[in-house]
């Protein structure tokens, strides 16, 4: 990616999936503290991630891409059952003996979900929606982001109009927590 272009959605989509690829392989090796930080990072970023494409993403995919509701479909599908596995996790920390064996098949649904998002849903966008289209969608994934909640929230419904409607309180709720979250660290260092 050159400093000298804009990113559209599928490169910036992709360079997230690479993040969570690396922090996935961060957190096999990590241990006390620094996996608890790892994964509550690896949570957020997920949860951002996957509302600003339920968001921006999978409406223009269903309309644009050929078998469009059925790609979307399968793709809601994996994202609400990692939603479950990571709310799972969270609940139980990765202190847990029985977080390691859990987190290596959330791990491996997660990044067979970002393989197949890549290869069905963004080559095909990649395809379908001209350059000028995919620059703006990436700033819409931007604002999206930005006000998405930052933990899974299982019992949402997994559509653009559910988050829209159950997205922006749900954020104030899990950014409030995060910043407390921050306070307490913050006073144990």
């Amino acid at each position: 990616m050159t400093a000298t272009r804009e990113q559209d959605v599928v490169e910036l989509l992709v360079d997230q999936h690479n993040r969570i690829r690396q922090m996935f392989g961060e957190m096999e090796k990590a241990q006390g503290d620094r996996k608890r930080e790892l994964f509550e990072d690896l949570v957020r970023l997920l949860a951002v991630h996957e509302t600003a494409e339920e968001e921006v993403v999978h409406p223009v995919a269903r309309r644009k891409i050929e078998a469009g509701e059925q790609v979307v479909d399968a793709r809601l599908h994996e994202e609400d059952q990692a939603k479950h596995m990571l709310a799972e996790l969270y609940d139980l920390g990765p202190d847990k003996p029985e977080f390691d064996i859990r987190f290596r098949a959330a791990k491996e649904a997660i990044l067979q979900h970002a393989e197949r998002e890549e290869r069905d849903e963004f080559s095909s966008l990649r395809e379908k929606v001209d350059a000028n289209q995919l620059k703006r969608m990436a700033d819409a994934v931007r604002a999206a982001e930005r006000t998405a909640p930052t933990r899974p929230h299982p019992r949402t419904p997994e559509s653009a109009a559910g988050n829209l409607v159950a997205g922006p309180p749900l954020a104030v709720f899990d950014r409030v927590r995060d910043a407390m979250r921050e306070m307490v660290k913050k006073g144990k260092d």
